[in-house]
């Protein structure tokens, strides 16, 4: 019923115009009452967008059951959700673009659908970072780049027409933002060389062992404010070439 309602919006969307169109229309061209309508949309714009609850459910149950050993990769990963949604319906997705240009009341809407996936994958952020310190700025910050990476690579295989792969595009973006919160931290050049002057020999990327056998000792190097996480794994790293 969800998809009959949405077909027959879109189908008077395109002969009318979206301010042209009422729910009574809608709901004529379907064959159903009103009833029917509000039960599955509770507006309008709603049928514009009648996808989007579902795949923020499926995003919010894939986040919930991912890995947390690669927080970035899995909310890169959690964007793509809403990429194959797209592509499964290249004609209906151009179709919404193309709509949602031309009605400012429909672009608004948008943006607070795109918001609602930001907060979904800045919260699984936050668990991973913790709400404290950086910790919050970190997973706002990181959740907003990959949204726009991913709407930039989206927007650029909509105003195509939907040629082509459209994940190239988003693909290429989102590795943007790895390489940008992914890169390992790097320790300042003076702290580099006040450790080199300690050890007497140059400090490798990651950290240094020095000693033999039970007396090993590793020495990390981290920039401040390098995420726990990413010290844990490189110490990890570092342990399992000694």
């Amino acid at each position: 019923m969800r998809e009959v309602l949405a077909q027959a919006a879109f189908q008077l969307f395109l002969e009318r115009g979206f301010e042209r169109t009422t729910v009574d229309d809608i709901v004529a061209r379907a064959g159903v009452g009103r009833r029917s309508f509000f039960r599955y949309f509770p507006s309008k714009e709603d049928v514009v967008f009648p996808d989007h609850e579902r795949c923020l459910a499926e995003m919010t149950e894939f986040l919930a059951a991912v890995d947390d050993g690669d927080p970035v990769g899995a909310v890169c990963d959690a964007a793509r959700i809403v990429l194959r949604m797209y592509a499964a319906d290249p004609e209906f997705s151009v179709q919404r673009y193309r709509l949602t240009r031309e009605v400012p009341g429909l672009r608004t809407y948008e943006l607070s659908v795109v918001r609602r996936y930001e907060q979904t994958l800045a919260g699984h952020l936050r668990g991973r970072f913790g709400a404290d310190g950086d910790g919050e700025l970190r997973a706002e910050v990181i959740a907003a780049s990959v949204v726009a990476a991913h709407n930039n690579g989206l927007r650029l295989w909509l105003r195509s027409g939907g040629a082509g792969d459209p994940e190239a595009a988003v693909d290429h973006a989102l590795d943007l933002v790895r390489d940008v919160w992914e890169r390992p931290a790097e320790p300042s050049p003076a702290l580099e060389k006040q450790l080199e002057r300690q050890l007497g020999k140059p400090v490798p990327a990651g950290g240094i062992t020095a000693g033999s056998g039970d007396n090993e000792v590793i020495v990390m190097v981290a920039a401040k404010g390098t995420p726990m996480w990413r010290v844990v794994q490189q110490i990890e790293a570092a342990v399992g070439e000694s």
